[in-house]
């Protein structure tokens, strides 16, 4: 079942699949601008919310129709893995091979480079030079290919609120929020079988959330954010 609006034009839907329901906001980046936040240059802190990005965009003549928290965060409102805003690298590749979901490997990154965007495991995407103008990196990697990861299992009692991002047999990018709690197996399916999606990778847990122009469900400060806008 899908309930669908449109947010300034953008298509996202409320999802239920396996008994829950998620926020899915479909991207064509051929349209869309989207595109990775962390600090305000006019102050030099983390933005912290979506609407202090909304008002920053509101500034540069954007409307902001989407935005979604980016991937798992250290103390002090900082990435925990690479964080590439505007082409640059604001803080470098994790490779971590321990201390939670981050380190649940294979682990990767989300990037964008114009209107083209991946899902690719960690030491891949060292490998390969992208050269992305936005990327995150978080873990674990949900789909790989079109599998499961290896990790995760359909009894598992580790539920939690979760989002997620993947990149679609259709070519868009969609953003997934849950509206309750999960586990890994259940959501990593619903990218795989529910929204099409051959590569998806975990952003974060219980502090997850999204906004549109009528509706803001954050309740934690992020480090980064993700933003659509035009």
């Amino acid at each position: 079942m899908t309930a669908c609006s449109k947010a300034g034009g953008l298509d996202v839907r409320r999802v239920n699949a396996g008994g829950m329901l998620y926020t899915v906001a479909a991207v064509d980046l051929k349209r869309d601008n989207l595109r990775l936040h962390w600090k305000n240059p006019a102050t030099g802190q983390p933005y912290r919310t979506f609407e202090e990005v909304a008002a920053r965009l509101r500034k540069d003549g954007e409307q902001m129709l989407f935005a979604t928290n980016s991937g798992i965060y250290a103390p002090g409102l900082e990435p925990l893995g690479l964080h590439v805003e505007q082409g640059k690298t604001l803080v470098g590749l994790n490779k971590a091979r321990s201390g939670g979901n981050f380190a649940l490997l294979p682990n990767g990154v989300f990037w964008v480079k114009g209107d083209r965007a991946g899902v690719t495991e960690t030491q891949a995407y060292r490998r390969l030079d992208i050269q992305p103008t936005f990327a995150t990196q978080s873990g674990p990697l949900l789909v790989q290919g079109g599998q499961l990861h290896p990790a995760f299992n359909k009894a598992s009692s580790s539920f939690k609120v979760r989002s997620g991002v993947g990149v679609c047999r259709d070519g868009r990018v969609r953003f997934a929020v849950s509206a309750g709690p999960v586990n890994f197996h259940s959501f990593a399916v619903f990218f795989r079988d529910v929204l099409g999606c051959p590569d998806a990778l975990y952003l974060d847990g219980s502090i997850s959330a999204y906004a549109t122009p009528d509706t803001n469900t954050q309740l934690a400060d992020f480090a980064g954010i993700w933003t659509v806008s035009r």
